[in-house]
């Protein structure tokens, strides 16, 4: 029998596969943003992040040796990364193929999660940091030039570590249960990656 902790982890997991027909960068568009409440909901209701997000933590949780530092490398990588990527979408800096990227986030993380594939804590927050930086600037070239640019931010960035904590919270209740449980979450987040993906290609 599944504790109320885990059925409440995979109800957060399912939430986050809901939907394979919206385009990669969903949720709140550009012209909502008004600050900080905008921007903290941004993520939890564009399903592409919150997917990716919560797949960043579910599989740091289930690929650690331990609880301990190498838990946060990636859910710190990605977190930072974002901010990087918010800072170039302020300044104007136009990357290539900033949808497929994203997707292709869903898609990646999501079969980390299937695999568990366990890796230095470095790579793990570089492999993940460098999806991270196209969702970052997906946000940022939406604020460009907007007042409440900053707060905005600030509250996704908040949004992201609270989504970063659930999943390893996810993750974490999860390691001793049956395997098939997180596979079949990390197999929904990436199926739903590769239909965005297919979309956006």
């Amino acid at each position: 029998m599944l504790s109320t902790r885990t059925k409440s982890a995979l109800i957060l997991i399912a939430a986050s596969a809901l939907s394979m027909s919206a385009s990669a960068h969903t949720g709140v568009e550009a012209h909502s943003h008004s600050g900080f409440i905008s921007g903290f909901l941004h993520p939890l209701f564009g399903l592409d992040h919150l997917a990716a997000m919560v797949a960043v933590g579910l599989w740091s949780a289930l690929a650690a040796r331990k609880a301990g530092p190498e838990l946060a490398w990636g859910p710190v990588g990605f977190a930072t990364m974002l901010l990087v990527g918010a800072v170039m979408g302020l300044q104007g800096v136009a990357v290539p193929a900033v949808e497929p990227m994203i997707a292709a986030s869903l898609l990646v993380t999501g079969l980390l999660v299937v695999s568990r594939l366990r890796v230095p804590g470095l790579v793990a927050a570089l492999g993940v940091g460098v999806f991270a930086v196209f969702h970052g600037v997906a946000h940022g070239l939406e604020l460009a030039g907007e007042a409440s640019a900053w707060p905005t931010l600030v509250g996704m960035l908040a949004a992201t570590v609270l989504l970063h904590c659930a999943g390893l919270a996810a993750g974490w209740a999860l390691r001793q249960r049956t395997v098939w449980i997180s596979r079949t979450a990390g197999m929904a987040v990436a199926v739903m990656g590769g239909a965005l993906l297919m979309q956006v290609a």
